[in-house]
């Protein structure tokens, strides 16, 4: 019998011991992991706001676009 589980501290009963092998059987890993979805940045509101202006020769035309 090979010992992949080792109670390090404290005195667990054996039922609670089963309880935890019964729990760790029962997950299942070989399922993929839902997708993580990606923000949409299309309905933002910050989108529409514009950058900082840049001091320059064309600051006066950048001004009148968002």
């Amino acid at each position: 019998m090979s010992t992949h589980l080792r109670i390090v501290r404290g005195d667990a009963t054996p039922e609670e011991i089963a309880a935890l092998v019964a729990v760790l059987a029962t997950r299942d890993t070989d399922q993929p992991r839902p997708a993580v979805r990606k923000t949409e940045t299309w309905r933002n509101p910050a989108r529409g706001m514009r950058k900082p202006l840049a001091p320059g020769k064309t600051a006066w035309r950048n001004s009148a676009l968002p």
